[in-house]
């Protein structure tokens, strides 16, 4: 019985990680770029009553938030493994865009009952300030949002992009909602653009909420398709059968599995393992291989926790 494990040092060679200390430069200059205008935002939507400003700014608090757990974790992630934590920290990039999801579900919640509560009376806000003020969001977010568009692997920067996207979008509509108060004084505008606002944030989460829960759980991840992998591992050369199969996401766009293998006839079992971890970071973005080799004489032993093992003995 053979197994090789080839630890930490692979991690860099995926195609989906952001080069080590990049992710987090990045990540805090567009933090504190978007705390800084939330600010601005804000106190304007205080100083003119405007719920659209408000909500505006609310879903770029709940950016900010997400921003900084991803700065937060794109640290963590470069942090050594431990004898504890042998996998290194990079868990912590799936766990903060699920706290980040469940924040902006609660957040949206909130928004939208003011809206609803504003609709019936709403208040008369100055549309010029408004426009301008949300006009600047809208180049905030654009130019933030291209910042980080680089790694769709990755769920922290994934979800980073689609909120400063969503950022901008809801920045046009509160312009738009500016445009309509100031030239034919539709006061209603206000409080419908924040409802808008509360769905649209609440949407994105739900999504963001699944995938990262998936994630965290050990889901495979959605890019790669396990019967393809358990195919192509079973039609390599003297592979009777796979048994025992996981595929699961490390976090900053790390993917790792663990399969044993029955290979009756053996061989040269080094060059065998070496070749089929290149191939499965080449073909699948499989970085972190763990492969058991069984001759297939005693994989029945296992046969409460893996009847699949002894198939092969029967054709199946």
């Amino acid at each position: 019985m053979h197994q090789h494990d080839h630890g930490g040092h692979g991690h860099h060679h995926h195609h989906h990680a952001p080069p080590p200390g990049s992710a987090t430069r990045t990540f805090a200059l567009i933090t504190l770029v978007n705390l800084a205008y939330t600010i601005v935002e804000a106190a304007y939507g205080f100083l003119t009553g405007s719920l659209a400003l408000l909500s505006d700014a609310l879903h770029n608090l709940g950016d900010v938030l997400g921003l900084a757990m991803a700065w937060g974790a794109a640290a963590v992630a470069q942090w050594p493994p431990t004898e504890r934590h042998t996998y290194g920290w990079r868990r912590a990039t799936l766990l903060s865009p699920l706290a980040n999801a469940v924040l902006l579900v609660g957040l949206s919640g909130a928004l939208a009952w003011e809206a609803l509560r504003r609709l019936g009376a709403p208040p008369e806000v100055p549309g010029m300030t408004v426009i301008v003020v949300a006009a600047i969001g809208i180049a905030v977010n654009l130019g933030t949002a291209l910042m980080v568009s680089g790694g769709h692997g990755d769920l922290n920067r994934r979800g980073a992009y689609l909120h400063l996207m969503a950022d901008a979008a809801i920045s046009l509509a509160t312009v738009v909602a500016g445009v309509g108060m100031l030239l034919w004084g539709w006061a209603w505008l206000d409080p419908a653009i924040a409802l808008l606002v509360g769905v649209v944030i609440a949407a994105g989460a739900v999504g963001l909420l699944r995938d990262s829960f998936n994630a965290a759980m050990d889901a495979v991840p959605t890019d790669i398709d396990t019967s393809e992998v358990r195919g192509f591992i079973a039609g390599l050369p003297g592979v009777a059968s796979v048994h025992h199969l996981h595929i699961w996401s490390l976090g900053a766009g790390a993917v790792a599995l663990t399969a044993h293998l029955v290979r009756p006839g053996g061989g040269d079992d080094d060059a065998f393992i070496h070749a089929t971890r290149e191939e499965l970071k080449s073909r699948f973005g499989i970085d972190h291989a763990t492969l058991q080799l069984e001759r297939g004489g005693d994989a029945c032993i296992d046969r409460e926790h893996a009847p699949e093992a002894c198939a092969h003995r029967h054709g199946l």
